[in-house]
């Protein structure tokens, strides 16, 4: 008897497990909200994180809120000599909650470890030439995103991203745009909307702005967005995440449409941040 009641109670536990495991994440993570926030954390913001003083009230309490849950659920390591210091914690996972803001999130749910490198950091990559044949290439890279379980920073680039808010060029923007992105699977530019916004004009429209910029990088024509958001889809949805938080102006000006979809999917109007 006992052995044909044991697999029951295990699957009824499993289950149990299954539904509850939701709920249990979200207790605990209004317990941290409430915390009250360290002032040296506020004192790190306000050093390096000029949007911060930029905010309304109300996006500023928001985001100390996700920064202490982004930190109580991400693990740091620190690279070639770099040790993790809270200054670090701080201004990476302030400018990576940005994107977080008055919307529902899982604060990057496939993300478990950020690794920092003191500056950009040499990666080998297979590229195919014109002949078609293979070649490795030895580049310096700012950031990257893995698919599962983790974001490469430098962190002189992450100091410099936060520090120059009006360049359109910021790598914890850049890799965790790629974050959202990937949720659903490999990156391809189309991130998880909301159920109001539609799949079908984003992809008109980002695809759109897409070919301009290839056409631009192609001819060397003068562009908002880094000839780097030419190279596919998914690379453009992070450049222009970039210059959406950095450039708002300019962004509402010269491509309203595109705009008016960033501004849906992060559920934020950085123009009104001055």
């Amino acid at each position: 008897m006992l052995s044909y009641l044991l697999p029951i109670f295990i699957g009824v536990l499993l289950i149990s497990y299954s539904v509850g495991k939701p709920y249990w994440r979200e207790y605990q993570r209004g317990k941290i909200r409430n915390e009250p926030f360290k002032k040296q954390w506020r004192k790190i913001i306000q050093q390096r994180m000029p949007y911060f003083r930029q905010m309304p009230a109300d996006l500023q309490l928001q985001l100390k809120q996700h920064i202490q849950v982004f930190l109580a659920e991400k693990n740091f390591e620190g690279c070639n000599g770099v040790k993790i210091t809270d200054e670090i914690r701080v201004t990476i996972a302030a400018q990576a909650c940005l994107l977080l803001l008055n919307r529902k999130t899982n604060f990057y749910p496939k993300l478990q470890t950020i690794l920092v490198y003191p500056r950009a950091f040499i990666k080998e990559q297979q590229n195919m030439n014109k002949d078609g044949l293979q070649q490795t290439q030895r580049v310096a890279l700012a950031g990257e995103s893995w698919e599962f379980g983790k974001v490469v920073l430098s962190w002189q680039d992450t100091l410099e991203g936060a520090k120059i808010t009006d360049d359109g060029r910021n790598v914890v923007i850049h890799e965790f745009a790629h974050q959202l992105d990937q949720e659903n699977g490999k990156a391809n530019g189309a991130p998880i909307l909301d159920k109001e916004q539609s799949y079908k004009c984003w992809a008109d429209v980002f695809s759109a702005q897409f070919e301009q910029l290839k056409r631009q990088a192609n001819t060397g024509t003068p562009s908002l967005f880094d000839y780097y958001g030419a190279t596919n889809p998914a690379e453009f949805f992070a450049v222009a995440s970039e210059v959406f938080f950095e450039k708002s102006q300019q962004f509402h000006q010269q491509s309203p449409k595109l705009y008016r979809q960033l501004t849906q999917y992060y559920q934020v109007d950085p123009i009104h941040w001055n």
